[in-house]
């Protein structure tokens, strides 16, 4: 299944958290959604996962307008928020058997024992959550996220407070769970992006600034994007030139620019204004 969103906007009373964007996912992607915290990554995913109701624009899964009454459309969607919130007082079987009640998962009993294997839970399936490490409570997060075997996966910052042998194990199940669904995955980390998806998509402020394949990002020969960076003090014009990368500088007043550059240059500078 793939996934169309065109002119999608959210707003928080006055604030637009994500602003007339559009994107499409293909069946069998795995897509990097990229940028700094607070840039409406997670608004957006909530908002495919129909979670949240758009402002303004739609978003369809197959063709099909997710809406409050396409239900069976909903059920080809498996997600994992960015807390990845769980019952630490239920063991793994138990919490993996009530997530597949609640979608009708039939087999359930052979459902939830190829899951545990699938997401290398079997170790440990026999304990409660909360006596897990991080890396098997996000392997529970996953789990549930699939345990009713969606086609698309939803997944917000997955490998955030990983330590590095758990980062790498995550990484590895996520590539591997992917090689048959669609994957869109939330992160704040390029490096993340480069080594498990096929195509990066990347916002600033609500607003989509690029759009490529991450082949691309790692031969160096991204197209140029145009961003709008906003300072709190007018910069010195000549720093900005000194920004290895950038192709043309264009003032909008004393503290407003539109920068060209190529999306490595640009993530940096994004992340540079994160803080």
């Amino acid at each position: 299944m793939g996934v169309v969103v065109n002119n999608l906007t959210k707003l928080y009373g006055s604030q637009k958290a994500v602003d007339s964007i559009s994107f499409e996912i293909n069946k069998g992607e795995i897509v990097g959604f990229i940028g700094p915290n607070g840039s409406g990554k997670s608004t957006t995913m909530k908002s495919i996962c129909g979670i949240l109701s758009p402002d303004n624009g739609n978003i369809r899964i197959d063709g099909t307008l997710i809406g409050e009454e396409n239900t069976h459309i909903k059920k080809q969607i498996g997600y994992l928020p960015e807390n990845n919130p769980l019952y630490y007082d239920e063991y793994i079987i138990e919490y993996l058997r009530y997530i597949g009640k609640l979608y009708k998962v039939r087999n359930l009993t052979n459902r939830v024992n190829e899951i545990i294997e699938v997401t290398g839970l079997t170790p440990e399936r026999n304990k409660k959550i909360g006596q897990l490490s991080k890396g098997y409570k996000q392997r529970v997060g996953l789990a549930q996220a699939m345990i009713h075997d969606p086609e698309i996966l939803i997944l917000d910052e997955p490998t955030t407070g990983l330590d590095p042998n758990q980062l790498i194990e995550i990484r590895e199940l996520i590539k591997h769970v992917g090689k048959n669904k669609t994957v869109l995955l939330s992160t704040h980390i390029l490096q993340e992006v480069e080594a498990i998806c096929h195509r990066v998509i990347m916002i600033n402020k609500g607003r989509l600034v690029a759009d490529q394949t991450t082949d691309s990002v790692r031969k160096g020969k991204s197209k140029t994007q145009t961003i709008r960076v906003e300072f709190k003090n007018p910069p010195a014009l000549s720093s900005l030139k000194s920004i290895e990368g950038i192709e043309a500088i264009r003032p909008e007043g004393d503290t407003v620019f539109y920068l060209e550059s190529e999306l490595a240059v640009s993530y940096t500078h994004l992340r540079a204004h994160e803080t």
